[in-house]
């Protein structure tokens, strides 16, 4: 499939995509789109589609959308969601993207109390392999999280996707806007102060590390203000079945 974007004023059926994708039944939704599992018309390719109601957008929200293809169509990577290409509408914007199995939320909730530390470091060598990409490209995530992390089991591989809070940045330069989901995100960000794009997402990565190996959130309280002063004051505890070398590493991220 050409990674185009392809500018379309036409009707769209409710089931049918420019009349090149079947959608099927819906896989994933968030505040601006829904993710509906699809099959091509005529490869019969099965793709997740993400699908942005253009007509719920303020000028911010367009702006992060806009942001989140160019950033995609920017980033080529095995251990990255292919953006295959993008349908852009009248009152839609489609986009193609590469349909995993499950995502590591749903991995990390059947292995509760931790995977093995060498399946672990398997798994996340390959998304800091991905990350380390995309900050060579000056390309930011800033919304790590299981959740993001998409296990092709055939491969033998996970990919990060969901680059909807991802963002371009210039070496030295700090962003200010704040984003994220609250257990993942880094204390200057929390503390509304600028901050160095690639090192939050380094923060993202160790809360990741530690889920992987712990099977739980290493800053996670009863309620949100109480989270909070964890992860400001980065309290947490480890198991003591972590060898050392792993604790060392969680350490180093956060």
């Amino acid at each position: 499939m050409a990674e185009i974007v392809r500018k379309r004023s036409i009707h769209i059926r409710d089931a049918r995509i420019a009349g090149l994708y079947d959608l099927e039944h819906t896989i994933g939704q968030g505040h601006f789109a829904v993710v509906k599992l699809a099959r091509h018309v005529f490869t019969g390719e099965r793709v997740a589609v993400k699908i942005i109601d253009k007509s719920n957008l303020d000028p911010e929200a367009t702006s992060h959308v806009m942001q989140e293809v160019r950033c995609m169509k920017l980033v080529q990577h095995a251990n990255i969601v292919r953006l295959y290409e993008v349908i852009d509408t009248n009152t839609k914007l489609f986009l193609i993207l590469e349909l995993g199995d499950y995502d590591m939320h749903d991995f990390i909730i059947k292995h509760e109390n931790g995977v093995a530390e060498p399946l672990a470091q398997q798994y996340f060598c390959q998304i800091i392999t991905a990350i380390d990409y995309c900050h060579r490209l000056h390309v930011v995530h800033r919304d790590l999280k299981p959740e993001n992390v998409v296990f092709f089991e055939k491969l033998g591989m996970v990919k990060l996707t969901d680059f909807g809070f991802s963002n371009l940045f210039e070496p030295g330069e700090q962003l200010r806007t704040a984003c994220g989901s609250l257990a993942y995100s880094a204390p200057e960000i929390l503390l509304g102060d600028a901050y160095d794009a690639p090192a939050v997402d380094v923060w993202s990565l160790g809360v990741i590390l530690f889920m992987l190996v712990c099977g739980r959130l290493p800053f996670q309280e009863a309620n949100d203000s109480e989270t909070l002063t964890k992860i400001l004051d980065c309290r947490y505890t480890t198991p003591e079945h972590l060898s050392n070398a792993c604790k060392k590493y969680v350490m180093l991220f956060l």
